[in-house]
Parts: structure tokens; sequence; C-alpha cells
């Protein structure tokens, strides 16, 4: 096996929580719950294998573009049961070129060729290239509220890909910092005691190593991408709300790395609304509790889309106010 510690331990991977457990049957396509395949252009000859679900429950009151986490497994086999609690939205499902919907590869096992394209400027030109596809194809539509969730990774590419979404009503962050990438990630490799390593990496990108060298289970073209990947500034300056969620015992992102974007963030235009889930991991499950945040976020969603004038962080701030309410008793 390649070594790949910081794919596997330090950088966030795809965001599959208990949902992964075991595929789901194939839903029936009259089914509600249904992925369908529902393919965009990409970045120059591409093809992205988005998939999308109308809304489970009537009437459509909001739409969700989802942009998943960083390896080569597709969210199809488990979609259904992942978004089964956004009731009243269209979810778009965008997965990167090369990536099948259905597939369950490790990150440890993705292609060679995958890995040697995957790069966050390249997923940004792809996901930026359906977007504007995707809203030229929804012209003349009943405009719809639209919500763009990061999972992970994909959260690293929401402020870049803010415009290209009408009537945007905000951003939702799922277990991601908010901060650079490469500034999070510094703070996982002290937390780790592999400071020397993460070191290494950033000295190999002055090298003249070509970009498609594989090191540390990732290209060099990424490596050179996340280094100076903004992140925390524009969603600090950003004009749109942020809903962030994140899990106390993720092994991924460290605390330190959410509390210090919250510090810098706490002066926004907009709101910002960020809730850590206590004995939650990076995919958002609390073993202990038996809970799945997941859902947790998608029931604020939805509360949130019954009367969307009171803001995207109203649901969690009335959440919030009722439990210190109930802790002066």
């Amino acid at each position: 096996m390649r070594s790949c510690w910081f794919w596997l331990v330090l950088l966030p991977t795809a965001l599959l929580g208990g949902c992964a457990a075991s595929p789901a049957p194939a839903p029936a396509a009259a089914s509600p719950s249904a992925f369908l395949a529902h393919p965009l252009p990409g970045d120059g000859a591409a093809l992205l294998p988005a998939l999308q679900r109308k809304e489970r429950v009537a009437p459509l009151r909001y739409r969700v573009i989802v942009l998943p986490g960083s390896g080569c497994a597709g969210m199809g086999a488990f979609a259904e049961r992942y978004f089964a609690g956004l009731l009243h939205a269209q979810v778009l499902l965008l997965h990167k070129p090369g990536v099948a919907p259905e597939a369950r590869t490790a990150p440890a096992d993705c292609p060679h060729d995958f890995l040697r394209q995957d790069r966050l400027s390249a997923w940004l030109a792809h996901a930026r290239a359906a977007l504007r596809a995707d809203a030229r194809q929804r012209q003349g539509q009943p405009a719809l509220p639209q919500l763009l969730v990061g999972i992970s990774e994909g959260a690293e590419l929401l402020p870049a890909l803010a415009p290209e979404v009408p009537h945007l009503a905000g951003l939702i962050l799922l277990s991601s910092s908010g901060l650079d990438p490469q500034e999070s990630g510094a703070l996982q490799a002290r937390r780790l005691g592999r400071e020397a390593e993460w070191q290494a990496l950033g000295r190999a990108r002055a090298t003249a190593l070509p970009d498609d060298a594989l090191i540390q289970g990732r290209s060099l073209g990424y490596w050179r991408d996340l280094w100076h990947w903004p992140v925390a500034q524009p969603l600090t300056d950003g004009p749109w709300p942020v809903l962030q969620v994140w899990g106390a015992d993720d092994s991924r992102v460290p605390a330190a790395a959410y509390e210090r974007f919250a510090q810098r963030a706490a002066r926004r235009p907009a709101a910002l609304c960020a809730h850590r889930l206590d004995g939650a991991d990076h995919g958002l499950q609390q073993p202990a509790a038996s809970t799945d945040g997941v859902q947790q976020l998608w029931a604020w969603t939805e509360q949130w889309a019954r009367a969307p004038r009171a803001g995207l962080c109203s649901p969690l701030q009335r959440r919030q106010a009722s439990q210190e309410t109930l802790d002066t008793f």
C-alpha cells in the first residue's frame, strides 16, 4: 500500500457517516427518494456524473446543491439515506470527473490516473462549469432559494462557487473548519506529532517534480493548490449566511481549527452559526447516543425552509436559546 497517512488521517475524506455501513438496494425510478443520473458538463470536454433527486414531500420549497468530500468513491450507493431528511428539497449531487457515483473505492485504492488529475483548481473549474450549465437549464423555471452544501473537502470550494448559484440562501459546511486547508492541515499535523512530514510536503512544492508526481497519496499539483487555497478570508468577507456543523470527536479536523475560524469570522457581515455536536465524529455520527448528526442538520434545514425570511441560522438559534433556558432551571 502506498504511503498516504495524510490522505487517510490528516486530510478530510469523503463524509460517509453512518450511512456507509451497507449499500442500500437500488431504488425504483418512480420513488421520490431515488437519485437519477443527471450528467452536467464540466470544464473542457469533461462530464460530471451528477445525480439529482426531486422533493420527497410536496410542496417543493427549496433546492440543495452538494459537493462531496475527497476520494474517488461516489455517494450514489447511500445517497437516498444520507439525504432522507431533506423532505421538501430537490437535491443536486455533484461528483468529480472520473468518480462513478456507485463506486465504494477506498481512498488508498484510488487509481493513479484519478490521483494525478485530482486537485482543487481542477475540481473548482469543473464544478463552476456544471453550476453554470445547471443555471442555464433552470432558466424560466420558478425561482427557488438554493443552499450550497460542502462536505469536508467539498466545502473548500463553496466561497468561489457561491456567485454561480442564483437565489443563493446560504452555505452549509459539514465537518469543514472554514480555515484555509493549509492552516487546518498544519494544526492537525501538530495534534498528531507529524509536523516534520507536513513541512516536508511544503518543501516538495518548490521542487522541479511535475504536478502529477504522487506524494503521500495525492498529486504534487494537489499539494501546490492546497498550500495557497483561500477559504477563511472569502468566508469571513462573504455576504451569505453560513451554517457550520462539526463533531467534537472529529479525528481528521482538530477542534482548534474550528475554534480559530469562529474567532476570525465573529464580525463577518452576514450571519454565521456554528454548532458542535458532542461525541460526534467526522461523519457527524454520535455512536454513544446512536444519533445521526447529518439528519439533525437536515431537520434544521427543513425548519428554515418553512420560514426562510427568518434566516438560515434561525432554527439553530432557537434551539440554542431553548437549551440556555433549560440550563437556567
